[in-house]
């Protein structure tokens, strides 16, 4: 049993058993309040019903402002704990950015859809960690358990009463959600795919000059993985080619 609610930037000083993780970063105060600030509906972080430890958190965005149209949610860093990994809790995390970034009620919606009650022994999504950032959002690293423990039901309750984030009344109705992989984060790859994202293209040396990387073109080259939202009725965002697409940092940050 866990309860989802908004994350607090004092989170930081109770997240260090979620990122001692070889593929979470850990990024200054002001990195975190500054997304709390600009971004609370789009940072969550999920507590034990029963010992109110700190068992993962999700820091996401949305850019740039409408009526832009690459308007889009972006994940930054998803963690989880290694005693709360193979519960579904990922998919979860990623229904509420998802959810936050399709159309809101006044327009049309009347909810997300997602059930946020969870039960581990039917979801097939990986327990993982990431950290994406380092001022331009370019860290993203992904542990994934692959050992689903099928006798556990884990179910998630919110903190600030049932179906906060059901609503979608501050839905920002963008075009699609995307988030960045390295190359070689076999695992991340297959879990997102699982989730309907796809490669929409492959940024050269995106991780170039971060600590610890490596030196091969997987370890340093990143996916934009992306999944298109409902406003994206042509498919405009995504591309079935995206592996084959070079493109070098600057593109991106441009």
């Amino acid at each position: 049993m866990s309860i989802i609610r908004p994350f607090d930037p004092a989170d930081i000083l109770r997240f260090n058993n979620i990122n001692a993780d070889a593929w979470t970063a850990t990024y200054h105060n002001g990195y975190y309040a500054s997304y709390t600030a600009q971004w609370p509906d789009f940072c969550v972080a999920v507590e034990g019903a029963f010992d109110s430890s700190l068992k993962a958190y999700m820091i996401s965005k949305n850019e740039p402002p409408p009526p832009d149209p690459q308007h889009h949610g972006h994940l930054t860093a998803l963690s989880i704990s290694p005693s709360y990994r193979s519960l579904g809790l990922a998919r979860v995390l990623m229904d509420i950015l998802e959810g936050l970034s399709g159309p809101s009620e006044h327009e049309g919606g009347s909810g997300d859809g997602h059930d946020h009650s969870h039960c581990g022994g039917h979801d097939h999504d990986h327990g993982h960690s990431h950290s994406h950032g380092h001022g331009h959002d370019h860290q993203h690293g992904v542990n994934c358990d692959h050992d689903h423990d099928h006798d556990h039901h884990h179910h998630h309750e919110h903190g600030h009463g049932e179906g906060e984030y059901e609503g979608r009344r501050d839905a920002v109705d963008a075009w699609f959600v995307d988030l960045f992989v390295r190359c070689n984060n076999h695992r991340a790859i297959e879990m997102y795919e699982k989730m309907g994202y796809s490669v929409y293209r492959r940024v050269v040396d995106y991780y170039q000059g971060m600590e610890g990387v490596g030196s091969t073109a997987d370890e340093l080259d990143g996916f934009d993985m992306r999944k298109s939202m409902p406003r994206d009725t042509s498919g405009r965002y995504v591309r079935s080619n995206g592996r084959d697409i070079l493109v070098s940092p600057d593109q991106v940050w441009s």
